[in-house]
């Protein structure tokens, strides 16, 4: 599916871009366009990977005519480019909605129109039941996605999207938060102990799009089964690594957040595809009983200090931050 492939990423210099685009460059793609609108990132990224087969594109989404350029001659494109971070989005649900949702149309009819095999579009745990603007934008994504997925008879372009929790050291998320927190000699700021939230590691999201890529049908939704841990041991667990003495304090649940978030409702799960190591919640459902419950990160599995702390030391980013000789190992 990749190997000799023109593909798209857009967003492409973030946390999931990046790591995706070294992931493609391994397989074997032909060519690979970054699509992003931060000139400065595009630079540092050039440099790093040092690639001829990397094509960097300076546009924003919103923008249909830079969209339509990007993805002139792509094979597959991974639509990544959003605005994420909850309290802007909640004080900016304008600007989120340009971006998350006609950044997003953009990027769909696009793809349609120049007959793009696949289209895998990043979503969120927060899309479901939503209370923030994040959320409520990227469930109107969602629904954009299986809205012109059903209404494309040909089948000449695959419409579907992944859907996962916190990526760890992501750009803009709690770990990396704390990290710079404990090593600038601040007080951790939990916004509520008891709060909990779904872990993925960026290697497993890229595999999620891969799984999207090979098996997606017009409208899936693809998640992965994830563990679970409260953000106050996760704070722990952060602390305990970098020896930061223990010092937090308890700031609140901000506007927009939820204290537990949700994978998949009860009315996906009836007709989902177990594949596994997750589930596909199919486009086109089918008719069939309840199941008993959503899937939620109160309800899967919780991990203590102890196993978040070895989900952590696996953060390429954190080893390189911890002392030299772990660094190493």
């Amino acid at each position: 599916m990749i190997k000799g492939k023109t593909i798209l990423i857009t967003g492409g210099t973030g946390s999931f871009g990046t790591t995706a685009t070294r992931y493609f460059l391994a397989q074997g793609a032909g060519e690979i366009r970054i699509f992003s609108r931060d000139e400065d990132k595009q630079v540092r990224m050039r440099r790093d990977f040092d690639d001829a087969r990397l094509r960097f594109h300076l546009g924003d989404v919103r923008d249909r005519a830079s969209v339509n350029q990007a993805v002139d001659g792509a094979e597959l494109v991974f639509h990544a480019a959003a605005l994420k971070q909850i309290p802007i989005c909640e004080t900016h649900p304008d600007q989120a909605f340009l971006t998350n949702v006609i950044g997003s149309q953009n990027v769909i009819e696009a793809a349609i129109e120049r007959r793009v095999a696949s289209v895998v579009c990043l979503s969120t745990d927060k899309a479901v039941y939503p209370i923030s603007s994040l959320g409520l934008t990227k469930a109107l994504m969602d629904r954009l996605v299986r809205a012109r997925a059903r209404q494309l008879e040909d089948g000449s372009t695959v419409l579907c999207c992944v859907r996962y929790g916190n990526v760890l050291y992501s750009r803009g998320s709690v770990v990396p938060l704390f990290v710079e927190q404990l090593l600038s000699g601040q007080q951790l700021t939990i916004t509520n102990p008891g709060m909990t939230r779904f872990l993925i590691l960026l290697e497993e999201a890229i595999a999620l799009i891969e799984k999207a890529l090979g098996h997606g049908r017009p409208g899936d939704i693809f998640i992965l089964r994830s563990p679970a841990a409260t953000v106050a041991d996760i704070a722990e667990a952060v602390n305990d690594l970098f020896d930061g003495g223990g010092n937090s304090r308890v700031v609140g649940t901000r506007p927009g957040e939820k204290i537990h978030e949700v994978l998949a409702t009860r009315e996906e799960l009836a007709t989902a595809e177990d594949f596994g190591r997750g589930y596909r919640l199919q486009g086109i459902p089918g008719s069939s009983e309840l199941v008993a419950t959503d899937y939620t990160s109160e309800n899967t599995e919780r991990l203590d200090v102890v196993r978040v702390k070895a989900l952590l030391q696996r953060v390429p980013e954190i080893r390189q931050r911890l002392v030299p000789a772990f660094a190493e190992i």
